[in-house]
């Protein structure tokens, strides 16, 4: 479910960046057309543009807390992943704070390989 949110997110992310992209705040950008023929007019698809763009943040926002939610909560696939990373860890040794060496034995030392 986390992957299918995060996934989700990044459509919408990428479809923000070519609805701002798109616009021009002189209302001269795509949505002129390029040319004499104009189908909706400027100020019209500048506004689409413009309620377009809210509408993809606060998808964004909402996903975005979605996201987070789950993952708190434990849901999803990210839950098993997480528990056996937990108990291997707790099994793993810590070193001392200190500087000791858990075991006390002196590292080895590398073999000499200068030619004499």
């Amino acid at each position: 479910m986390v992957t299918f949110l995060i996934i989700l997110l990044i459509i919408v992310c990428v479809a923000l960046g070519l609805f701002v992209l798109i616009q021009n705040p002189k209302g001269g950008g795509l949505a002129s057309g390029g040319g004499t023929s104009n189908m909706f007019g400027v100020q019209r698809t500048g506004d689409v543009l413009e309620k377009g763009s809210w509408v993809l943040l606060a998808a964004i926002v909402v996903l975005t807390l979605a996201i987070t939610t789950i993952a708190k909560s434990g849901g999803g696939a990210t839950a098993v992943g997480n528990s056996a990373i937990q108990e291997r860890l707790d099994k793993t040794p810590s070193p001392s704070p200190i500087g000791g060496n858990l075991n006390n034995t002196a590292p080895a030392k590398p073999a000499d390989t200068t030619k004499k």
